[in-house]
Order: structure tokens, then sequence, then C-alpha cells
């Protein structure tokens, strides 16, 4: 894999601006029953800038490497519950996939974005979208 780009962070920090000026109607109210994976049967996905971004997150948060969470949850959440990385956080976290907070934006809404997303993979070097666990540890190895 090719080094990233000096630009993918505010290119990935553009996509999310971008999602923020259209909201959708939401009702998340830091329930993290979308942070845990296993029981939520939903894992977000991540493109080579979305998991190079987040692994930003992780660094800035005084971590080197992601644990697994015993229970099947986000490797992400501290043990207060939530997440340690928002402000990194991915597309797939800021689209709300919980059912409870309102399920996943519908695709007319966030395609172009995730075109955006899509095309920065691939002049990452990326291979498509991955599991977070997965794609953000990879990640930390390159940083």
């Amino acid at each position: 894999m090719k080094p990233p780009e000096p630009d993918h962070r505010h290119e990935i920090e553009a996509i999310y601006a971008e999602l923020e000026r259209r909201p959708l109607p939401r009702q998340c109210e830091m329930r993290t029953g979308c942070c845990h994976f296993r029981l939520a049967g939903h894992t977000p996905m991540l493109t080579r800038g979305e998991a190079l971004y987040a692994a930003q997150g992780v660094r800035a948060s005084g971590r080197k490497a992601l644990k697994p969470h015993p229970d099947g949850a986000c490797p992400l959440l501290g043990r207060d519950g939530r997440c340690t990385i928002y402000k990194n956080r991915p597309f797939g976290c800021r689209t709300h996939f919980c059912a409870e907070a309102g399920g996943m934006y519908p695709r007319k809404h966030v395609a172009d974005l995730i075109q955006r997303l899509e095309a920065l993979d691939e002049r990452l070097g990326g291979s498509g979208s991955r599991p977070l666990e997965a794609a953000v540890s990879d990640a930390l190895a390159e940083m």
C-alpha cells in the first residue's frame, strides 16, 4: 500500500462537515446500542481514509492499538461507555445505522458523500470498505 496523501484528513473532514450540513431527524441520546456490534448485528465498514482518520483519533486518545471488547462491542468505547474518538468517528457511526436513533440515513441523502469516500479510498490505495476493527488496526500499524 502506498503512504497516505498528506491532505486525506482534510478531505475526510470536508465530507463529514457536508454531512453535518444536511442532518436528518434523529433521536440519538448516546444510547450506544449501535456500538454493541454483536447485539446490533452491524459493524461499521470503513474506507482507508476513514480508518486513517479514526486511527488519528485513537492516537490522540493516548492509545497505540485497539483491544477487542470482551462482549463484541466497538473497541473504541471507553470505560465510561462513550466513544473515545467521537470527533474522528467513522461515516457509518455519523449516519446512525442504529435503529433506535432513527435508522440509517437513506442512501439518496448520502450517496454523493459515499462516492467521495470511495474515490479517496482508491486514491489512497485502499481496497474498499473493511470492518472497523481490522481497518483501524491496520491504519494504526502504518502510523
